[in-house]
């Protein structure tokens, strides 16, 4: 029987390559750096491959061989995991281990109210929480780092699955006093002729609110607000600053508004008019990932929590 890689001995090589330095991704496996260089010293020895490239220096260099085992390392870890998490959701469901995703634009505003939900549905679940934009939180799920993705659809996650969950409205944020504030809601068209200030790239809202305003259909003013000479802001927190300072206009999320995104400041909210102006708020996790029957089971929670916010507010 041909001898296999230990898990271990695969972890310490995602750690050597998510760090790119041997310290770094000792400590990240808390083990010291020399157990870390001795393990995939083993490993290569174990394959008969070279899968660093010492020639490099002190940097980390993998090789081309290097870099594939890495990825097959990456599936395979996955998969032993798998192994383990299904025997655990027969035992206990909703129990151990479970390392969400979510994106900027959501996490602030619905994970307050979310968390005690959970805590108090499931008390044996360790619920560990990733912050990031989309693109990396689907990145993470992939190789595994992650289990489970709370963001706004639609979005690739490669064969993986997606789940729409709940609807999340648009509001016109305007400058106080802006003429629009007058009505009491907002014909997307009039935005055309307003500076729609957007987050920065990389963010999904920003597309979203593109979409919602017309921009991705070639339609809208000439100017275009995706120029890099334009304003743009990190946060809906300092997008709401940008507004109240009359620098434009912007679509700021319901579930932010809710959550007091506006409070102290005299930005006036109006609903948009017409159909379309929402996101959708869903769930992402990997193609047959042992607990998706777990994870389905998260949508009426998570739906229930968002339309409580709104009704409350």
């Amino acid at each position: 029987m041909t001898p296999l890689p230990s898990p271990q001995q695969l972890r310490y090589l995602l750690a050597l390559a998510e760090h790119q330095h041997f310290g770094r991704a000792a400590e990240a496996c808390a083990v010291t750096q020399s157990t870390l260089s001795a393990g995939i010293l083993a490993l290569e020895r174990q394959l008969d491959a070279r899968l660093l490239d010492r020639d490099g220096g002190k940097r980390v260099v993998f090789t081309t061989l290097g870099r594939e085992i890495t990825a097959r390392a990456r599936v395979a870890l996955t998969s032993l995991e798998a192994v383990v998490e299904a025997a655990a959701a027969a035992q206990a469901p909703m129990s151990g281990t479970l390392r969400l995703g979510v994106i900027p634009t959501i996490g602030p505003f619905l994970l307050p109210r979310l968390m005690p939900a959970l805590r108090s549905a499931y008390p044996r679940l360790k619920l560990f929480l990733r912050e990031d934009i989309t693109d990396r939180l689907v990145a993470r799920l992939g190789d595994g780092r992650l289990d489970l993705l709370l963001l706004a659809l639609p979005v690739a996650v490669d064969g993986g699955e997606t789940l729409p969950v709940v609807r999340d409205e648009f509001l016109a944020a305007l400058p106080p006093g802006h003429p629009l504030a007058a009505r009491d809601t907002v014909p997307v068209a009039t935005l055309h002729n307003e500076r729609l200030l957007l987050l920065e790239d990389g963010h999904c809202m920003r597309e979203h609110a593109l979409q919602v305003c017309g921009y991705a259909r070639g339609e809208g003013p000439a100017r275009d607000p995706t120029d890099p000479d334009g304003f743009v802001a990190t946060s809906l927190h300092t997008l709401v600053q940008m507004v109240a300072g009359g620098l434009g206009v912007t679509l700021l999320p319901r579930i932010a508004v809710e959550a007091g995104v506006t409070t102290g400041t005299a930005v006036e909210l109006r609903p948009l008019a017409g159909s379309g102006g929402w996101r959708t708020l869903g769930l992402a996790w990997r193609p047959h990932a042992a607990r998706a029957g777990e994870y389905r089971g998260l949508a009426p929670m998570i739906s229930q929590v968002v339309e409580a916010a709104v009704t409350a507010g």
